[in-house]
């Protein structure tokens, strides 16, 4: 075991008791180098694209399909591309917890405890901008975080909230086809990377947040439609918390079951031998172990709640899609009473005219335009009214509404393709580094012509980086302020 980690004693003996042959290999994976992963975001580019563009060395990650694993000398996290939303700088286990979720494109998905956002960008990059993604973190400091890689990834369909699982529950019943809980834990997984984990262990700390993550899985219970699957992970190794968490949910609600999972040398079942009581296909859970895999530690287990509903033995009212129709969502949907509709041909006149976008953009987005104050946004189609919670961020921020004029959002910026729009400039690395730094540019011509006035959207390997606005041969830096280098 590494001098540098010294792990607290009742968790060793009680990994020694629960792995036995196993345990030495698994002390031995503490005096090794953690693994380091990033996941493309397929939003932006595809793979060849990707892999082509990067300037780093990567090693696919098997189990997930965007991952791979970097050097951490390379350090991507400050690289050009990374602000550019290129990638995300994630955990290689963790990016297992989406696979099995296994998101489509036109789906209703929740993320409950979303923060930093991890998983939250996976999902979305599955989904291609179809269909609606709610994002929640209850702590109002990471939500915040959350709202702003949700932003620099280039998502057009997410939702960002900051409320409790409960308000959540009240919000959106039976509405999701997916839900994941990655539960906040003991973080006994983390302790290879993350000090602090360690220094907070106790095994009262297990017990209370096995305690807390049940509480979780019963409000994740009451959004999940008939039919659709709910995700538990943590990052924990602790059956309390594992297995224990899973069988009280599964035995106390019959409407769900436990199905199978991916089991092999690398991902290993849940342990029913190490929990008292569990419940039938407990075994089908996945437990990801550092001496196993490439990566930390981990535990899955994938629910799906069924079509009856047990104590009236029939199937819930549907509409038209197949989703469960429920309070205002049948019928027509009530308007949120803090936002106001925006006319559809102000800001479609903006978007072509001054942004440089097709005629039928506007029509060809999965979303209803909004206005919040000032703040122009396209709400994901789908989305409940929004009167009462606490939203960080309303969908795609398009922009401000100023006097007489609209100015467009970083977050606009960043979820656009380079072929929607011949206003865009590419800049070289230097150019690239000074605009991240918040520096005006001198240019004196775009595309072969000379410089008009406007907005431009500034680019970097084909990927945006931001706005800028030409005037007088010189580009005026609008990268925002609290994100320069």
């Amino acid at each position: 075991m590494s001098e540098t980690i010294k792990l607290p004693a009742a968790f060793l003996n009680r990994m020694e008791k629960l792995l036995g042959t196993e345990y030495t290999a698994f002390i031995r994976s503490y005096a090794q180098e953690r693994y380091y992963g990033l996941r493309r975001n397929p939003l932006k580019a595809s793979a060849a694209v990707f892999e082509e563009r990067m300037p780093f060395a990567l090693e696919p990650v098997s189990w997930a399909q965007e991952g791979y694993y970097y050097q951490a000398e390379e350090q991507p996290g400050r690289h050009i591309l990374h602000e550019a939303g290129a990638y995300y700088i994630q955990e290689p286990s963790a990016m297992a917890v989406v696979e099995i979720l296994d998101p489509q494109p036109g789906e209703y998905i929740l993320d409950l405890c979303a923060a930093p956002g991890g998983k939250s960008t996976q999902i979305a990059g599955r989904m291609a901008g179809e269909g609606l993604l709610v994002s929640n973190e209850i702590i109002p400091a990471r939500a915040k975080i959350l709202s702003q890689n949700v932003e620099r990834m280039g998502i057009r369909n997410c939702v960002a909230c900051n409320e409790t699982p409960e308000r959540m529950a009240a919000f959106f019943p039976n509405f999701f086809d997916r839900i994941v809980v990655d539960a906040p834990c003991s973080g006994e997984g983390m302790f290879r990377k993350d000090e602090t984990a360690v220094a907070e262990w106790s095994e009262a700390h297990v017990s209370m947040c096995a305690e807390r993550q049940y509480g979780i899985l019963l409000e994740a219970a009451r959004m999940l439609k008939p039919g659709g699957v709910l995700v538990y992970s943590t990052c924990t190794f602790a059956p309390e918390e594992d297995e224990g968490v899973v069988s009280r949910f599964v035995r106390a609600h019959e409407m769900f079951a436990i199905e199978a999972v991916r089991h092999d040398s690398v991902f290993v079942e849940g342990r029913k031998e190490w929990i008292d009581d569990p419940a039938d296909g407990i075994e089908h859970t996945m437990r990801l172990m550092p001496h196993r895999l490439k990566g930390e530690g981990h535990y899955i287990a994938r629910l799906r709640r069924r079509e009856l509903f047990p104590e009236s033995g029939v199937q819930r009212e549907r509409d038209g899609a197949g989703r469960m129709i429920t309070g205002r969502q049948k019928g027509r949907k009530k308007e949120d009473g803090r936002s106001e509709r925006m006319p559809v041909d102000e800001i479609r006149d903006f978007l072509v005219g001054e942004i440089g976008l097709p005629e039928d953009w506007l029509e060809r987005q999965n979303g209803v335009l909004q206005k919040f104050g000032e703040q122009i946004y396209l709400v994901p189609c789908g989305m409940r009214p929004m009167q009462g919670m606490k939203v960080v961020r309303a969908g795609l921020h398009l922009g401000t509404g100023k006097k007489n004029r609209i100015e467009p959002s970083h977050a606009l910026a960043l979820a656009l393709y380079m072929e929607e729009t011949e206003r865009r400039l590419e800049l070289t690395k230097q150019e690239a580094e000074r605009y991240l730094r918040g520096e005006s540019l001198r240019v004196e011509s775009l595309n072969g012509t000379t410089l008009q006035k406007g907005w431009i959207l500034l680019t970097y390997e084909g990927y945006p980086l931001g706005f800028g606005k030409a005037a007088g041969g010189q580009v005026k830096n609008h990268y925002p302020k609290g994100l320069r280098k």
